[in-house]
């Protein structure tokens, strides 16, 4: 299989190193840009990058600018990296269509987790519809759950909720982002939704149901 493309575009060459070298141990390609003008013509230049991950502060071009071009042209996933964990900033990202929002200083671990998550959201990482959890086999084309030979009934939300956590396995997800992408920003219901799906879904999955762990304070998180 051809190695996915990442373009990690930021003024600091020591943060760009040490995200390459993290993004390359795990089999990615990466390009790099040291300001918004490069990244737009490292962009241009190659069609088949598979996502962008984009600092907000730099000269020459800003994160933002850079945000609103590429997205008349393409809807190539996006992570920002941002030094102020100002809201504002993560409204404005989310409004310009960014993907996944990070504050620094991050984890390089963390950030390479989800760079996986959303490309496998996104599809770039698998074309097999059929996506093996630790045993749980899920279909995406045909909406169904397999643990060996039995199908598993799930709801339509719990369908969602499984593969939401399968995307993001290893990854530590906060009631309110489960929320918002499993239920959809218009929704205004409280936590204690996800709670009951939760314990409903891990109920159906049996001994597999352990894979969900909860993470007291915050929400959950999904571990082989």
């Amino acid at each position: 299989m051809e190695k996915l493309k990442i373009l990690v575009v930021d003024d600091e060459s020591r943060m760009r190193k040490l995200v390459k070298d993290f993004l390359e141990r795990e089999g990615y390609e990466v390009l790099e840009a040291g300001d918004g003008m490069e990244a737009m013509d490292v962009f241009y230049e190659n069609k088949d990058i598979a996502l962008m991950i984009l600092d907000v502060m730099m000269p020459k071009m800003d994160g933002w600018q850079v945000c609103r071009e590429i997205r008349q042209e393409s809807k190539l996933p996006i992570i920002m990296l941002t030094a102020r964990a100002d809201e504002r900033d993560e409204l404005q990202g989310f409004e310009l269509g960014v993907d996944e929002y990070i504050s620094k200083p991050f984890s390089p671990k963390i950030l390479v987790a989800r760079v996986s998550a959303i490309l496998r959201r996104t599809n770039a990482l698998t074309n097999d519809e059929v996506v093996d959890a630790g045993g749980i086999l899920i279909d995406k084309a045909a909406h169904t759950v397999k643990i060996g030979e039995k199908e598993i009934d799930l709801s339509f939300k719990e369908f969602e909720l499984l593969s939401y956590f399968v995307e993001n396995q290893g990854i530590a997800l906060s009631r309110e982002k489960i929320l918002n992408h499993v239920w959809n920003y218009d929704y205004f219901g409280d936590a204690r939704t996800i709670d009951t799906h939760v314990k409903k879904l891990r109920s159906k999955l049996g001994d597999k149901g352990e894979y969900i762990k909860t993470i007291w304070g915050m929400g959950y998180k999904f571990e082989v």
